[in-house]
């Protein structure tokens, strides 16, 4: 019987349990390790747990952890462009979808891209001597599994060695471009696949990631969840990881005057800051004219996108929605200025303050409620206090 069912010898259930939690395990490995940690270091493990990773990822995948660093750090460097390893934007959903593991080796296999970005990552012995054995890794995990449990091992260290180029390489790097709803108008195609990040360990909030790549939670509304958070959290109660940074959230105090205090907290968090106009002058606005002009309701998403993400089509359907209304242009104008304030930021700290003064001014006078009443709160926006 164990050459059939192994040295374990489990019931049905049994190897499905252990099946699930090998694959599992090779999700959080990729999104605390390699993402969190060694990407963006945004995230501090302890060095034993650190090889854990290493190791069980290089069984389970073959993959170097200089090779995926580099392709990810390419991937934000470049995102939706012809230099984009892996953008369904580009190359079409269908083929990052069926054919991610195949764009990561590609990528991977360029000298260049490893130099540029994936430094910083493990040089030691065993990362030149051992883990640069791709295929001995795997190997060697289909022979445990054979081992110990038999004919079964073999569907299990299938399912294993697909875990990641389907679920990481294909639906985040595809789906998580392509599909779903997004918090912040970042300037590239990301999406939130899902609000509750648990199949893939948190990578499903794959729009959060890219507003604040750097933060080791990716979770960012009440009612998402974050597992690879919920990991983090649990290893730091033992000493075993330490949180580096989290992404920003807006302290607003009414009343205060705007000094340079404000403009820095608003560059900080003009991601959020952007959510807040589209939700709280944009769409107001617009419900407002859409009363009068039914047909305006249908702008919205064009109003609120980035510019830079919206086709020839879209530009044109954007430039006659705006000509046809004063008020809504007026508002989508004072966006694009407010955003100019952090896309120019050369400027002295003075010019930026007298800048961001000039646009509360003028919004404070331009007659909409709306505008006006965002003019008054974005100047009490204050640093979060650490």
């Amino acid at each position: 019987m164990h050459l059939v069912y192994g040295l374990l010898n489990l019931p049905i259930w049994g190897y499905i349990v252990v099946a699930l939690a090998m694959m599992h395990f090779s999700i959080v490995g990729v999104t605390l390790y390699l993402h969190r940690d060694q990407t963006h270091r945004g995230l501090d493990l302890h060095p034993a747990v650190r090889h854990i990773f290493r190791f069980w990822l290089w069984m389970g995948t073959g993959m170097a952890t200089r090779e995926w660093v580099a392709v990810h750090r390419k991937h934000h460097a470049r995102c939706e462009t012809e230099e984009d390893p892996h953008s369904p934007q580009i190359l079409g959903l269908r083929k990052v979808l069926l054919e991610g593991a195949e764009l990561y080796r590609a990528e991977a296999n360029k000298a260049e891209t490893i130099e540029k970005y994936g430094r910083g990552t493990p040089d030691d012995w065993l990362e030149r001597h051992v883990y640069s054995f791709r295929l001995l890794g795997p190997a060697l995990m289909g022979l445990i599994d054979v081992v110990l449990m038999g004919a079964p091992g073999v569907s299990i260290w299938a399912a294993q060695m697909i875990t990641i180029p389907l679920l990481a390489a294909g639906v985040v790097n595809g789906v998580g471009h392509y599909w779903g709803y997004r918090n912040f108008e970042c300037k590239d195609a990301a999406t939130n696949v899902a609000p509750i990040g648990v199949i893939m360990g948190g990578e499903e909030l794959h729009n959060n990631h890219h507003a604040f790549p750097s933060s080791a939670r990716f979770s960012m509304r009440p009612w998402e969840f974050d597992l690879g958070w919920m990991y983090i959290r649990i290893l730091s109660a033992f000493g075993l990881a330490k949180v580096r940074r989290v992404a920003p959230r807006p302290v607003i105090e009414r009343g205060k005057g705007a000094d340079i205090e404000t403009v820095r907290a608003v560059l900080l968090n003009r991601l959020h800051v952007l959510r807040h106009y589209s939700r709280e002058v944009i769409q107001p606005v617009l419900e407002d004219e859409s009363r009068r002009q039914p047909m305006l309701a249908r702008a919205r998403k064009l109003l609120v996108r980035d510019e830079s993400l919206l086709d020839d089509k879209a530009k044109t359907r954007l430039s006659a929605t705006l000509s046809g209304n004063r008020t809504l242009k007026t508002v989508y104008e004072y966006r694009q200025q407010l955003q100019e304030l952090w896309e120019g930021r050369a400027h002295s700290n003075e010019r930026l303050l007298q800048q961001f003064r000039d646009w509360c001014a003028r919004a404070e006078a331009s007659g909409i409620k709306a505008l006006q009443d965002f003019a008054r709160q974005l100047e009490g926006y204050r640093i979060q206090p650490a």
